[in-house]
């Protein structure tokens, strides 16, 4: 049994490292369907439900005070890699398929959650996974912070996005070639040449690792002072939208070009699943399935809309499936559904994607806010 912050902490490195090294290293295929961050939530959650991590006052506080820190951090490091510029050079079609696809994912979370009558843990973790389906994983953890999503909870959202997420990725890769027929359907205009001029936000070059940890700290500590002046809703929620202001300020700036923020910001993410991880117990799930039916039902209605939209506004498939995978799958899967259609329009999904990380944070907390009063009926 674990009964120290520093053999807690290191367990917690440990883990996080092993997959990150599998996730980098290895072709695995069950990291293909299966993402690093659920094995490491897994791992982690099955050390706690086996009682290796003891629940003292000491790992408490240790977990309390490195999620506090390294929540505005990762928030701040992730938004430093967005470009305005290049997104609004998407042109028309493919910015209102991304309005459309958060405004369905947004409408079908609040028409789901009418008809399965969540209660207010359930209603917060949905909120979570809101944050996820409009941003990525890193908006799932704010968000559910921000909502005071139990740890139990959040792994229900997880498992709900990992099983539904593949299943969805699943379809929208069989679509692909069934192109031809949709846009005849929508009568939409194909060309999309001009996106293949668009470059992503990245920048090559050397890394600086160590100045954007100090700065992301900074940064971090800065947000934790503000929030106790400033509160909005609660002091969580005020510190990650400073966080996430701060990082959308700094994006303008010459921040972005600084490399590595990337992966400082993927590195504290994997540490803040694990923490959560930790701290939930496996005895405690029940009712799965039906959540995971829920997320079903949420994807339906997105989809309905979408191709209604892309009937009333004449899109394409390319449009409506990249921008929804965006949403729903981020970074990691946008630019893979791009490249099927054209290997010079992955840069399409890359900027699609990394839009999500301000939509998912602000757009969770409204929908979990919704969720929560309407499982307070």
């Amino acid at each position: 049994m674990i009964t120290t912050p520093m053999g807690y902490l290191l367990t917690i490195s440990l883990i996080v490292a092993f997959f990150a090294f599998l996730d980098l290293k290895t072709n695995y295929k069950i990291l293909k369907y299966i993402p690093a961050v659920v094995l490491i939530y897994a791992v982690s959650m099955l050390l706690a439900s086996f009682g290796i991590f003891e629940q003292n006052a000491q790992i408490h506080h240790i977990y309390k005070l490195t999620k506090t820190n390294l929540l505005p951090a990762m928030l701040f490091l992730m938004l430093l890699q967005i470009d305005f510029r290049h997104f609004l050079k998407l042109g028309k079609s493919l910015l209102i398929a991304y309005a459309l696809a958060v405004f369905s994912i947004a409408a079908a979370f609040i028409l789901t959650a009418f008809m399965f009558h969540f209660d207010a843990n359930i209603s917060a973790a949905f909120g979570a996974l809101a944050g996820s389906w409009m941003g990525g994983t890193a908006n799932m953890v704010a968000v559910g912070s921000a909502l005071g999503v139990h740890e139990d909870a959040f792994a229900y959202a997880l498992v709900v996005d990992s099983v539904d997420y593949t299943l969805w990725v699943m379809l929208l890769l069989f679509l692909v070639p069934f192109a031809k027929f949709f846009n005849k359907f929508t009568k939409s205009d194909e060309n999309l040449a001009y996106l293949g001029e668009i470059g992503c936000a990245c920048s090559m070059g050397a890394k600086r690792y160590w100045l954007l940890i100090g700065f992301a700290l900074a940064v971090s500590l800065f947000c934790q002072i503000l929030a106790t002046k400033v509160i909005i809703l609660n002091a969580t929620t005020s510190m990650i939208l400073f966080a996430t202001l701060l990082g959308i300020a700094g994006s303008f700036t010459k921040l972005r070009t600084i490399n590595g923020s990337s992966e400082v910001s993927t590195t504290m993410l994997y540490i803040l699943i694990a923490l959560i991880g930790s701290n939930a117990v496996i005895e405690n799930f029940s009712g799965l399935g039906i959540y995971v039916f829920a997320g079903l039902v949420i994807l339906f209605i997105h989809a309905f809309i979408m191709i209604l939209g892309a009937k009333i506004f004449k899109l394409d498939l390319f449009s409506i499936s990249v921008a929804s995978l965006a949403n729903i799958g981020g970074v990691a899967s946008a630019p893979i559904l791009a490249a099927t259609y054209n290997k010079s329009l992955v840069s399409v999904g890359v900027l699609m994607a990394i839009m999500g990380y301000i939509i998912g944070t602000f757009g969770g907390l409204l929908i979990g806010n919704i969720l929560l009063r309407l499982g307070s009926i």
